[in-house]
């Protein structure tokens, strides 16, 4: 998986691209987790991403929970359909907010 990092407004972007499974969950969470360490809300672009897996899943859940217990916003960006349908038949698209683009997302994670 390729990780990139970005500023946009106040957020920090954090795009994806390839699969977020096992493989790369802990690489993903260390720079979403560091990137809220730092004091900035977080937008989790997965434009890129067209697969995610449980471990991914986690990864997200726990982001939005660290974010959540620092005062900061969590937000994801433009999920592939295979993914938004993950997102949906898990139910995470009830607890985690989900925009069509970055831009959306960075403005409603503040």
């Amino acid at each position: 998986m390729e990780i990139t990092e970005t500023a946009l407004g106040a957020a920090r972007v954090i795009a994806m691209k390839g699969r977020l499974d096992t493989a790369t969950a802990q690489d993903a969470e260390a720079r979403i987790v560091a990137a809220i360490g730092a004091g900035q809300p977080v937008v989790a672009d997965l434009a890129g991403v067209h697969y995610v897996s449980s471990a991914g899943l986690r990864v997200l859940l726990k982001a939005a929970k660290e974010a959540k217990a620092a005062g900061l916003g969590f937000a994801l960006a433009a999920p592939q359909v295979s993914v938004k349908e993950v997102l949906e038949v898990s139910g995470f698209d009830k607890i985690l907010p989900i925009h069509a683009t970055v831009e959306a997302a960075v403005k409603a994670a503040g």
